[in-house]
């Protein structure tokens, strides 16, 4: 996808760092030009004050993506996925397993996953990071009951785990 996106916005760094901020929180533009998250609109402004750029920013963002057949279709089309919980884990009595891997390699989530209710412990949410959005994509797994410790080492031997933290 950051093919598709990336060559309408290499000259103009502000407005590249505004179209991967809509994409990371899973905001929607609409054909009049309004950004939404689900059914609440954004404010330009309140936009801008999250990437540090000026509200012209957002504007001029918004013009190229309705100018753009391509781009409106995707920006157009974006969701929200919805509350993560590994912040609130804890007070829900929930486990975690974030799991840093090479980008690119296919299965972890299957293996992580497998490890997990082999173990008979279901789980609520799985979230993986976007190599493109984030630094360092985590896989991080909300599991129904606290993942006991002597799985780090299994998870540490799926192909392609760099680190792994379970909480």
């Amino acid at each position: 996808m950051w093919n598709k996106i990336k060559h309408k916005f290499e000259k103009y760094p502000a407005r590249m760092n505004v179209a991967r901020k809509i994409v990371k929180l899973g905001l929607r533009v609409d054909s009049n030009g309004k950004i939404y998250c689900e059914d609440v609109e954004i404010s330009d402004v309140a936009l801008a004050r999250a990437v540090n750029v000026d509200r012209r920013s957002i504007k001029s963002t918004v013009e190229v993506i309705l100018a753009d057949e391509e781009l409106s279709e995707i920006f157009g089309s974006i969701m929200p996925a919805g509350a993560l919980l590994k912040k609130v884990a804890k007070n829900l009595e929930f486990g975690v397993v974030e799991i840093e891997a090479e980008a690119g390699n296919p299965g972890i989530l299957a293996q992580a996953t497998q490890l997990i209710s082999s173990n008979n412990i279901s789980i609520r949410q799985a979230h993986a990071g976007d190599p493109e959005l984030e630094e360092i994509p985590k896989l991080t797994i909300i599991t129904e009951k606290s993942i006991p410790g002597e799985l780090l080492s299994k998870f540490l031997d799926i192909k392609g785990v760099k680190r792994v933290s379970i909480y």
